[in-house]
């Protein structure tokens, strides 16, 4: 994957050693009526779900070097997480579902849909009260992190995914701003040989029922695909009930010899999303049910609709050279209430109103060749230009409506970048990969409602950062690799974190980008069935962005420097107990293991004064961060249908804020999950079920950082099951 678009190329030689689209959502919604209808095409007689999952899945990786290469082989700390609907027993909504066995990632489901996933890489996007901050996010080529560095993981489709790539470590920095770490979401072509289709549905604890249906076919020449889904649930929480809606459809086509041509057009619709608010961590341990008194008063939470169109070129030019073009654009209308007044005339309001288009292009450009040795030499280059415009107004929330205007502006962000790279076999035990990318970031504020009560805010910042990336792979036998990596990036503040000014005048625009210098070093080893990988990683940040006062809604940031991440990675996976007679495998694994530990030691180095005016002292953890993180999963095939499986998901004590003083403790719980594959005549079935928190053990899933009015915490649920059903006919 590369900034311009997908590369689809040879694998590298291993060498030794509220209603703005009423049409559209109409269409979603008939087709989810119509899920059990659904009529796939048939497999082969005989052929097994694990046999078709292995042939369609295989283990590569894109996000490192831009070209397709093993994942053993990638030069840096990568994972690739298969996501298969037919051998999935979970219901495929939210991104911690799959990524949770990933080391280096904290992702929590914080249950709370108003205010989507915490996602963080080796400690970058702590700090990130909504929404995904400090991590980059792409959906088949499409960026869903906007120019200023603010991402949704929301709208992906995990329904109708084939993978999932988290990539870790100083190559992330090559993809611009505010790239702690990349994850990168694809979904599977259409068939070429005819017609494919799927159903499925779900219900579990408080609530929940899913219903989706995925259709696709074509031929070596044109192949489209349509799916579309509905979630909802009651929600855990009192006040956290939400519905989300979503239909994805998506063309490829090669007109000519050694042209791919891939258009999509993604819309997302979440007509609820109630917000429970954080809890005191008494109030927490009295009732983890409750919403606090706000939530219902103001009617807290936010509606959202979103649709996005891209097109991603790709083009060989003769046998060495290859272009890719990238081209997208979208609209995203939300509307938000949050859990206070915003009456006060220094306040931006209680009710966001955001009305937001953006859009992009990108062009790059690859070589393959060989060097007078005959061994792999690739180079790459590319440009980019990304940018997003937001209507945003703010209104007084009158206990659940909309009162009075308090905010009315225009907010602009533009991301201009260009980069090269290489990835050269100068030895055939020996590889330097590296490169450089130049980025632009412009931040701009246009203010419409000033008076003597609401200064003007506008105003514009720009932000200049080179990032380069050095790497050497020593592939010291043909089962093990050792690799080290150095890099240097950077982090913009967002349009939100420079809204306001302090003391309440104007806006921040003099907040500086946070820069990082990283190092790491990791080793992997394969054989047979077997899989280790660990790494070392250290980073350094200045100028991170942090809160420094809070005043009737409006939050301050400042600047502090000496922020240090640094910490150890592991992770293995292996499989025992070989089965026989899997067609065109070989056989398969009765039992499958794996293994991810994560310590972090995110601290600050110097100390500064908080939004309370307290002093933080200088070796503080960063709050948002847990030094220790385990899962850990275990699968059983007792006979070919069936599938058992455990998992345990452990975290150390969490700090909620700057000081130390507040924190949600550690904990451990257990998951259990069953499948059972079958089929009657030409139809394949899968049945599974799950029970989450198997104990039914109390604890706090998820910390809201620094949050104003001391409810740091949100609860995660007690035992709840979740049972499906999906169908390929």
């Amino acid at each position: 994957m590369n900034p311009g678009g997908r590369q689809i190329l040879a694998v590298r030689p291993r060498c030794r050693s509220p209603g703005r689209f009423p049409a559209i959502r109409k269409l979603a919604y008939a087709a989810l009526a119509v899920a059990s209808a659904a009529a796939p095409a048939a497999e082969a007689p005989g052929t097994t779900v694990a046999a078709a999952t292995a042939a369609t899945l295989p283990d590569v990786v894109v996000s490192a070097t831009r070209s397709e290469q093993r994942r053993f082989d990638a030069p840096a700390a990568i994972d690739s997480v298969p996501v298969d609907p037919l051998r999935s027993a979970t219901p495929l909504v939210n991104l911690s579902e799959v990524l949770a066995g990933v080391p280096g990632v904290a992702v929590r489901d914080r249950q709370n849909y108003s205010q989507d996933l915490q996602l963080a890489v080796r400690g970058f996007g702590t700090r990130s009260t909504f929404g995904v901050r400090g991590v980059r996010l792409y959906v088949d080529g499409i960026p869903a992190t906007m120019p200023d560095g603010q991402g949704q993981a929301s709208t992906a489709d995990l329904a109708n995914a084939s993978r999932v790539e988290v990539l870790r470590g100083p190559f992330a920095q090559l993809y611009g701003n505010a790239a702690g770490g990349v994850v990168q979401v694809f979904t599977p072509d259409p068939p070429t040989d005819g017609f494919t289709g799927r159903a499925s549905t779900g219900l579990g604890s408080d609530g929940q029922w899913q219903a989706g249906v995925a259709l696709a076919g074509g031929n070596d020449r044109l192949g489209g695909s349509l799916d579309a889904w509905t979630y909802q649930t009651d929600g855990y929480r009192e006040h956290s009930a939400a519905r989300r809606y979503q239909l994805n459809a998506r063309v490829v086509a090669q007109p000519a010899s050694g042209t791919r041509v891939s258009g999509q057009f993604n819309y997302f619709n979440q007509p609820l999303a109630q917000d429970p608010l954080g809890l005191t961590r008494a109030q927490a341990e009295a009732n983890p049910r409750q919403a606090v008194a706000p939530a219902t008063q103001f009617d807290s939470g936010k509606t959202v609709e979103q649709a996005q169109a891209g097109v991603v070129v790709d083009h060989q030019l003769g046998g060495t050279d290859s272009l890719s073009a990238r081209l997208y654009g979208g609209t995203r209308k939300l509307y938000q209430r949050l859990g206070f007044s915003g009456a006060a005339p220094t306040s931006s309001g209680g009710i966001v109103d955001l009305d937001r288009t953006y859009g992009g292009a990108a062009l790059s450009w690859s070589r393959r060749t060989t060097t007078a040795a005959g061994l792999p030499l690739l180079w790459s280059a590319g440009l980019e230009a990304n940018g997003m415009r937001d209507g945003r107004n703010g209104y007084v929330n009158q206990d659940g409506t909309q009162g009075a205007l308090r905010r009315d502006e225009t907010d602009t962000a533009t991301d201009l970048g260009a980069f090269a790279q290489f990835d050269w076999t100068w030895h055939p035990a020996w590889q330097l990969v590296g490169g450089v990318r130049a980025s632009r970031v412009r931040l701009g504020i246009a203010d419409h409602f000033v008076n003597a009560a609401s200064p003007d805010d506008s105003g514009h910042a720009s932000y200049g950062n080179v990032s380069p990336v050095l790497g050497l792979v020593w592939h010291a036998l043909d089962s093990l690799n050792v690799y080290a990596n150095l890099g240097r990036g950077f982090e913009t503040p967002t349009l939100t974190e420079v809204a306001y000014g302090p003391g309440g005048a104007g806006s921040n625009l003099g907040l500086q980008a946070s820069t990082s210098r990283q190092g790491e070093i990791g080793i992997k080893w394969q054989a047979g069935r077997q899989r280790l990988e660990a790494a070392l990683f250290d980073a350094d940040s200045h100028d991170e962005v942090v809160p420094l006062s809070n005043n009737a809604g409006r939050t301050v940031y400042q600047n502090v420097s000496g922020v240090r991440r640094r910490g150890l990675e592991l992770g293995w996976r292996g499989g025992f107990l070989d089965e026989v007679g899997t067609p065109g495998q070989g056989g398969g694994s009765r039992i499958e293991a794996g293994l991810a530990y994560t310590w972090l030691d995110a601290s600050f180095g110097d100390g500064f004064v908080n939004a309370q005016g307290q002093a933080v002292a200088a070796g503080n953890r960063l709050p948002g961060s847990a030094r220790h993180s385990l899962a850990a999963d275990l699968s059983w095939r007792p006979a070919a249908p069936l599938t058992l499986g455990a998992e345990l998901r452990a975290d150390s004590r969490v700090y909620a804020d700057d000081l130390n003083t507040q924190a949600a403790p550690g904990y451990a719980v257990i998951n259990l999950r069953a499948g059972y594959a079958w089929r009657i005549g030409p139809t394949r079935l899968y049945l599974f079920g799950r029970i989450d928190n198997l104990t039914g053990r109390r604890y706090l899933g998820s910390v809201i950082v620094n949050e104003a009015n001391g409810r740091y915490f949100e609860p995660a649920p007690g035992r709840r099951f979740f049972i499906g059903l999906r169908a390929a006919l």
